[in-house]
């Protein structure tokens, strides 16, 4: 038997009316905050920058292809990584899906990751993925952005509070073919661009859960009775779209 509390279908409309009205809030509060964050300061980039692709060297500007706004997912896949992070793979499940609206919108999204570019297109062929991937290998750009760290660097940062760090993140590094200390020398984020008379801007960066909003399952969870229910098992459940039947 449930231990749910059951109600008259009276008095569920009743508590859903209330509810609505506080989900009618959070929309505007999200919708003040990406009003807030459009309202950002940008910051020239005086650096160049240029990275691998399937189609050769490409300069930072030239992955805009020809549009003036250029969204960066910064894919956790470092040069240790034998595949990449399985929650960050579930994330750019959704990139192909969403990326001829953005087209719509003058804007072009792209995923980055430290791995050689030979690494990361051989992933995107298993995962049948097709959206653009660039290699920040052989450049400074994930490093300048504070999403790739040196062995080293990641190893001095970890060690002090290797004991804090989340289940999770053994378990991707595992599954990613490295070590914890190299699954580390990556960070996920998100970052966006623009291009304005020839001048191109850094507008805005995020991380943590910041980038939930590239997770849609979360969503549909959200509103399922049981919501997430992860617990303790904060995201252990989440595999490579190509993984789940394999349990």
């Amino acid at each position: 038997m449930t231990r749910h509390k059951i109600a008259l279908r009276e008095e569920w409309l009743a508590a859903r009316t209330a509810l609505l009205a506080r989900e009618k809030e959070h929309t505007r509060i999200g919708d003040a905050l990406a009003r807030q964050r459009r309202a950002l300061p940008w910051v020239a980039l005086e650096k160049p920058y240029t990275l691998q692709t399937a189609d050769g060297a490409k300069t930072l500007a030239e992955l805009f292809d020809g549009r003036s706004q250029l969204l960066v997912y910064h894919f956790m896949f470092g040069p240790s990584y034998e595949a990449g992070c399985p929650v960050n793979s579930s994330i750019a499940d959704s990139f192909d899906s969403v990326i001829p609206h953005l087209k719509a919108r003058d804007v072009t999204l792209v995923a980055v990751s430290g791995a050689p570019i030979e690494k990361l297109l051989a992933y995107r062929d298993r995962m049948r993925w097709g959206f653009n991937w660039a290699s920040s290998y052989e450049s400074d750009f994930n490093g300048d952005f504070g999403f790739s760290t040196s062995l080293e660097q990641a190893r001095d940062a970890i060690e002090p509070i290797l004991d804090q760090l989340p289940a999770v993140a053994f378990r991707n590094a595992k599954d990613a073919g490295t070590d914890i200390y190299g699954y580390l020398t990556e960070l996920f984020g998100f970052t966006s661009f623009t291009l304005e008379d020839a001048v191109l801007y850094h507008t805005y960066s995020t991380t943590g859960r910041g980038v939930e909003f590239l997770m849609p399952y979360y969503g549909f969870l959200d509103r399922a009775p049981k919501g997430r229910d992860e617990e303790e098992g904060w995201q252990l459940w989440i595999r490579r779209h190509d993984e789940y039947d394999s349990e």
